[in-house]
């Protein structure tokens, strides 16, 4: 339609470009995750300051399980897409269950041990918020896995690189419950009973190789799931005989990074500053520091130097001179006769 002659035609107002409305909802989604990891440092804070076997400390250990949970879950179906959130989840709560139940029945992998119902609702005697704990740790553990294999000079696929991954992430979960456990035993969550066999700070050794087998077996599932932000690495030809450098963390991994570093950092200071377990600190941090030792022994390439040009030595000029100059005929010398 014809505007009126006389009267200014309006404008539309400017519509925002895809490109703005798809960072506001990445805004929006990253929220979430990042809100999750300050309630899990916001929840640990205080849990020390709290008196010990109270009730407080019980819905704190809640909270942060839950926290913890929500953001490794966000994060995973943000940068890794719905299908492998999915298989995450049904694979690590699934199992993780699956194994407590038979560790409650039949004493393996674990030893025999039991719940004291401090933590809430349970189904099967394995209170609710158990294998969330295992799903929580799962996700970090699956990367810094990977971060360990690709440090130790494996590539991102193959079968080296999967088994890799798999004890490095075990071992990873396995000392993170070398805290984990002398914990929760002194704050009455669970109990073990007496003639596990040899133990360490009150735990049986076979707790630690149980969450070895089945750390490493999560982690060896939830690395065959696809995943669209494991890209293979270009290909870089190296020097013979010289090591690969140092691989960094991958930058869309921050959270669950963070979130590796605070739970190894929070365990060690308040095990030595609040709860005087020094044991428990020691045996803790080395536990969980071991997948990094391949990023530690890792050294940078040195640039190749182009080799040096050959240049004759000066022995070799001064033995070469008098020979050259006994080659020509001296300018005084008269010529024979023929």
């Amino acid at each position: 339609m014809d505007r009126l002659p006389g009267r200014p035609r309006l404008a539309a107002p400017p519509r925002a470009p895809a490109r703005a409305l798809v960072r506001r909802g990445t805004v929006r989604r990253g929220t979430v995750r990042q809100l999750a990891a300050a309630a899990v440092v916001a929840a640990q804070i205080p849990y020390p300051l709290l008196p010990a076997g109270g009730g407080g400390r019980a819905w704190l250990t809640i909270g942060q399980v839950l926290a913890f949970f929500v953001a490794s879950a966000s994060h995973a179906a943000h940068r890794r897409g719905r299908v492998f959130a999915a298989g995450y989840l049904a694979i690590t709560v699934g199992l993780g269950f699956a194994a407590e139940v038979v560790g409650l029945r039949t004493g393996w992998p674990f030893g025999h041990y039991s719940y004291t119902g401090r933590l809430g609702l349970e189904v099967a005697g394995v209170p609710a918020i158990i294998p969330l704990g295992w799903a929580m740790m799962a996700y970090p553990a699956l990367l810094a896995g990977r971060w360990s294999a690709a440090n130790a000079g494996l590539g991102p696929a193959g079968p080296r690189a999967r088994v890799a991954t798999a004890l490095a992430g075990g071992v990873l979960l396995a000392g993170w419950d070398l805290f984990l456990d002398p914990r929760m035993v002194a704050e009455g969550f669970w109990v073990w009973e007496p003639g596990g066999g040899p133990a360490l700070n009150g735990i049986p050794l076979t707790n630690a190789a149980g969450w070895l087998l089945v750390g490493a077996t999560l982690v060896a599932l939830l690395d065959r799931l696809p995943d669209p932000a494991r890209r293979p690495a270009p290909d870089r030809p190296a020097a013979p005989r010289q090591r690969p450098g140092p691989v960094r963390w991958p930058a869309g991994d921050g959270v669950p990074l963070f979130l590796l570093c605070w739970t190894y950092g929070s365990w060690v200071l308040a095990c030595l500053a609040f709860f005087g377990q020094p044991s428990v600190a020691l045996a803790g941090a080395v536990g969980m520091a071991l997948p990094a030792l391949p990023r530690a022994l890792a050294r940078r390439p040195r640039p190749a130097t182009p080799p040096r040009p050959t240049t004759p030595s000066r022995a070799r000029v001064l033995a070469r001179a008098p020979a050259a100059a006994s080659s020509q005929p001296r300018p005084d010398q008269p010529d024979e006769p023929g």
